[in-house]
């Protein structure tokens, strides 16, 4: 029985630490880091991987993704502190529903939340830091994100 116990509480060690170690992105484009690594996409790839992310559909099914999650935290004692993985992802999906066509990457740990990567225009920019503050559990924004028209293209 000792053995079982031993086995089952490794187990779930391995899958928390694993679950705890990852960023979410707005695109499969976006940079795998928050850190500033002058390797952003260049516009054109930042708009080709945006298409569908602008479309009613997708903005109501994120919106509804995040209150459903919202809900089962609320359920579960809603001032409980929120995981790492739940923050990120929250934060990404309300990007995503209220910044189209935008390029990036989210990274939350113990409510600091680190934001990076690409978007279309100032007003965008602006909208960043107030969105994430709307996702509850988010205690800091840290905004590392650029206007794509300032990041240097590439391929010229």
């Amino acid at each position: 029985m000792k053995i079982i116990l031993t086995l089952m509480m490794s187990t779930m060690l391995v899958v928390l630490t694993t679950a705890c170690n990852s960023t979410d992105k707005t695109t499969s484009d976006a940079p795998n880091t928050t850190e500033k690594t002058g390797n952003a996409p260049t516009v054109s790839e930042t708009v080709s991987a945006q298409d569908d992310a602008g479309s009613k559909v997708r903005k109501d099914q994120l919106n509804s993704d995040i209150r459903a999650r919202e809900q089962r935290n609320n359920t579960t004692g809603g001032d409980t502190a929120r995981s790492d993985k739940d923050l990120s992802s929250e934060v990404r999906s309300k990007l995503e529903a209220n910044i189209p066509k935008s390029n990036l990457t989210v990274t939350a740990k113990e409510g600091a939340v680190v934001i990076s990567g690409t978007v279309q225009k100032q007003d965008q920019l602006t909208k960043i830091e107030p969105l994430a503050k709307e996702i509850k559990g988010v205690q800091t924004v840290n905004v590392a994100a650029k206007i794509a028209s300032a990041v240097p293209d590439k391929a010229k």
